[in-house]
């Protein structure tokens, strides 16, 4: 066993697949549960589309943490895994009848509503079910965030929410409709956030359009700030767990909460990233005429964050003590963009020797693809 890894347990697996260490896993979510647990009316939903790996989602619902789902795929997942419908919430800009009917029929804790249309769809369903559906609005609070551009979330120009300027037309109007019931408001700026000055500033915003609600003599239960925290992915070794003091104690300081309101947050990639790993086995070597060439048997169709995001993944040979070399690590699809890293020290790799690309864990066995025709990797856990 090299590090936290079962080498020889790794020797018998297929590869590539992922590998999940549940004892970190636990040790993140009673790090999130010490926290919450500090502040009266204070709730975490897992969001799901960062890891929906059904022994995951069991161990993070055996912790307490409710669900933030966005597909009717997801409410069907986490309802598989024993999360209680009232501990979900449905969030996503293009929800369809059959999955606003799902999360109907499993009386949900809320639906975040992002247009007026959606508004009046899910009013129309509720009313032919003879329900009323709990709605927060997914208010664009305009907040930029230190992060890649194609995970900002909460700028006028993205698709996402309701613009600040209709929130209190919206909120009137939703109140003249009989089958929807207004408890709160939602919000979430990006993700991959680690500088807690955006969280900051997303509280000041939020300060600020409850101030303008009670000027409009409205008031709402629930303030969900969506999630956003992001992870080393430098240092999985050293930094294996996010600074959740820092992210909830920003809230606790800078939001200003009305008596008896309630807090809701919705981490994903902190909670899962750094206890996964994606294992793959070397192919070849290739020496080019410019530099060496590491080609191993997963893709970007098993994990695709750094051809879609340019993303950094601290890669580690796990079967090797040989002395440092240098490599690009690539994958065999047919893609130039098929690179897990360029020009990264690795101990000598040879033929058969097992790759462990760290903090994996997050946005990498959920948004696999078979392209190529390719076999989606399978899920292992520690416990296995």
């Amino acid at each position: 066993m090299k590090g936290k890894f079962p080498v020889e347990r790794f020797q018998t697996l297929r590869t590539p697949f992922y590998y999940y260490d549940t004892e970190l896993l636990r040790q993140t979510l009673k790090a999130i549960n010490d926290e919450i647990s500090r502040h009266e009316g204070w709730h975490m939903h897992y969001a799901v589309k960062a890891n929906a790996n059904p022994k995951v989602l069991q161990i993070i619902r055996q912790a307490g943490l409710g669900a933030d789902c966005v597909s009717g795929g997801e409410i069907e997942a986490c309802t598989r895994a024993g999360f209680p419908g009232s501990k979900m919430v449905y969030a996503g800009v293009g929800k369809s009848d059959w999955e606003i009917n799902l999360g109907l029929d499993r009386d949900i804790f809320c639906f975040n509503v992002e247009s007026i249309p959606e508004l009046e769809v899910i009013n129309e369903l509720a009313k032919a079910k003879g329900k009323v559906a709990r709605v927060a609005f997914r208010l664009n609070p305009n907040v930029g965030a230190h992060t890649h551009a194609n995970i900002t979330t909460g700028l006028a120009e993205n698709k996402f929410g309701i613009a600040m300027r209709d929130m209190v037309p919206v909120i009137e109007h939703a109140h003249q409709l009989s089958n929807v019931q207004v408890v709160g408001l939602h919000f979430h700026i990006g993700s991959q956030i680690l500088d807690m000055g955006d969280f900051q500033a997303l509280c000041n915003r939020i300060n600020e359009l409850q101030d303008e609600l009670e000027r409009h003599r409205i008031s709402v239960e629930h303030i969900n700030v969506g999630g956003g925290l992001g992870i080393d992915y430098s240092h999985p070794n050293r930094v294996p767990i996010p600074d959740f003091k820092a992210y909830f104690d920003t809230y606790a300081k800078k939001l200003r909460l009305r008596p008896g309101q309630t807090l809701h947050f919705e981490l994903g990639r902190a909670v899962v990233a750094q206890c996964g790993s994606l294992i793959t086995r070397t192919l070849y070597i290739k020496e080019g005429a410019v530099k060496k060439f590491a080609i191993v048997d997963a893709g970007f169709t098993d994990l695709i964050r750094p051809a879609l995001y340019q993303a950094y993944h601290k890669i580690e040979n796990i079967t090797s003590d040989e002395p440092i070399d240098t490599y690009d690590v690539v994958g065999p699809i047919c893609e130039s963009t098929d690179v897990f890293a360029k020009q990264i020290d690795l101990n000598g790799c040879r033929r058969g020797d097992l790759l462990a690309i760290r903090s994996a864990g997050a946005y990498g066995e959920i948004m696999a693809s078979q392209y190529n025709c390719r076999q989606l990797p399978v899920g292992y856990t520690s416990d296995d």
